[in-house]
């Protein structure tokens, strides 16, 4: 376990995939944070002021370094402490994990927001979209069927980075999703929200506030993650 005095400092919030990507690699890696949740309608002045991005997740380092971007906060932390291997023997899932990252960032999630907030997008419904997002599961189906996982028999940072879009498109209709012929994915999602890793990365906090107390992210006396 990386024990880090002081922690760093990251600011999150619960439900946003981004931020849930970044709490998955701090859980994996053994590193302890002090975590902020957000209001994302009322974000406090701390987080304007070390990020003009102003979004979840941002982490800033003990020593003063600003990581702005959920993927590279969890590169951050992994490089630094892999016990899970997720990056691969001499980073060698790095690459191949980076490709699929890229593509669930990029389209996928083009469409996944079309698909979930239609109106947004002045679309009548997000049905095309839909069906446009499934040619990214249909391939993510068919490397599970392959492997067990995205890229190898246990999860790696393709895995932990895109579950968390997966789900969002899944909750977004249940019923829906669960009738398609997804068969890998669906088991490979289910496992990923039964997991220790995901229960411990989704306690529930309160909108933190400057005056109170530190809150330390993971809470040792949670599951353990194994």
């Amino acid at each position: 376990m990386i024990n880090s005095a002081p922690c760093p400092v990251l600011y999150s919030f619960r439900r946003c995939p981004y931020a849930m990507r970044a709490r998955l690699a701090l859980l994996a890696s053994g590193q302890r944070c002090e975590l902020r949740e957000v209001v994302l309608r009322d974000k406090p002045a701390a987080l304007l002021a070390v990020s003009s991005k102003a979004t979840v997740p941002v982490l800033v380092t003990p020593e003063g370094q600003v990581i702005e971007q959920s993927l590279e906060i969890m590169l951050w932390t992994l490089r630094q402490n892999d016990p899970l291997a997720w990056l691969g023997e001499g980073e060698s899932l790095l690459a191949p994990s980076l490709g699929l990252i890229q593509r669930c960032d990029g389209d996928f999630k083009h469409h996944l927001d079309r698909y979930k907030y239609p109106h947004r997008y002045d679309l009548p419904d997000g049905l095309a979209h839909r069906t446009l997002a499934c040619e990214f599961l249909n391939d993510l189906n068919t490397r599970i069927q392959a492997n067990g996982q995205l890229l190898r028999q246990t999860p790696c940072l393709a895995d932990m980075a895109i579950a968390p879009f997966v789900r969002q498109f899944a909750h977004t209709d249940p019923g829906w999703f669960a009738a398609q012929p997804l068969s890998a994915l669906q088991a490979w999602l289910i496992e990923f929200e039964a997991s220790a890793l995901f229960l411990r990365a989704m306690p529930k906090f309160a909108p933190w506030e400057p005056e109170q107390a530190p809150v330390i992210f993971p809470d040792n006396n949670l599951l353990s993650i194994r």
